[in-house]
């Protein structure tokens, strides 16, 4: 990966998102995870974890990818979008000094403790790995791509729950260290992105790479009522996905009403119509949070 902050005379470049963000001297950027420091832009949340967990593989969700196992899963803090309906907003929206001025606990991690224990819990219980996940973990991009290349000296496994919104040289080599992911496909237009702050081109890309590096890949879409639920851009969707693999498993998620959007959660029929939309172009459609 080319170095992710271009000097200026005034400001730095962070190029690791589709955002671009330029920043000023001790700004941070729209993730509220990255910020320019002396005109390089340095991860703040590197180690610092908000969350842990011994999960099982199925709730990242990875429903074909080693089934019944566990997997050590932790989260800092960031992310590069503005989902509106974000179910883990207070880490995924919070920044170094917190969230809406209240203080976010962490715990100050290496890679190699983390190695060590996702290893340890390989032995006790069965642990697979490390699952990156709860925020959005590209934002830390270099504490990723440092504890990956780790554990997978180590034979464990290194999963990514993401948004996919990365740009394709810091992907590129984030790749060959990287398991299995989940990724995120919030919608199917590019209207809907711009609600949110994305892109999704940059989304659709993530998701060709990785199945392009043999890396196993699921997606999910969180269906929200007259937001992206509509028959069209479900078969567009889903036609989109068989054309890379129609083995790629698709999670079809229940909305609830969550942070900012009031919207009614979404109707059980409405995902059993997309569900059978989706069907005829792939082969594995989940529903979840029914």
């Amino acid at each position: 990966m080319s170095d992710p902050a271009e000097k200026t005379a005034a400001y730095a470049i962070c190029t690791l998102c589709p955002h671009h963000c330029h920043l000023k001297e001790g700004a941070v950027g729209f993730c509220r995870a990255r910020r320019n420091e002396h005109g390089r832009v340095v991860s703040l949340n590197y180690g610092k974890l908000t969350s842990a967990a011994l999960d099982p593989i199925e709730k990242k969700p990875l429903y074909h990818f080693h089934p019944g196992s566990f997997i050590l899963s932790v989260g800092s803090f960031g992310c590069n979008l503005r989902c509106p309906f974000c179910q883990n907003y207070t880490i995924s929206q919070a920044g170094a000094d917190g969230f809406e001025g209240e203080r976010l606990p962490t715990e100050q991690v290496t890679p190699k403790e983390i190695a060590a224990a996702a290893q340890r819990l390989e032995e006790t219980s069965g642990n697979i790995g490390v699952a990156f996940t709860y925020n959005e973990p590209l934002v830390g991009y270099e504490f990723v791509y440092d504890t990956a290349k780790l554990l997978k000296e180590k034979n464990l496994a290194v999963v990514l729950v993401t948004n996919g919104q990365i740009e394709k040289e810091p992907w590129g080599k984030l790749l060959p260290y990287v398991d299995a992911v989940n990724i995120d496909l919030k919608g199917f237009t590019q209207d809907f992105y711009s609600w949110l702050g994305g892109s999704l081109e940059t989304t659709k890309a993530a998701i060709s790479m990785a199945a392009a590096n043999h890396v196993h890949v699921e997606v999910t879409t969180l269906v929200i009522p007259g937001k992206n639920d509509s028959p069209a851009e479900m078969a567009a969707e889903a036609e989109w996905l068989a054309g890379i693999s129609p083995e790629i498993p698709l999670h079809l998620s229940r909305y609830f009403p969550r942070y900012h959007v009031k919207i009614p959660m979404t109707p059980y029929p409405t995902l059993k119509n997309l569900a059978a939309i989706a069907g005829r172009h792939l082969r594995f459609v989940h529903l979840g949070n029914v």
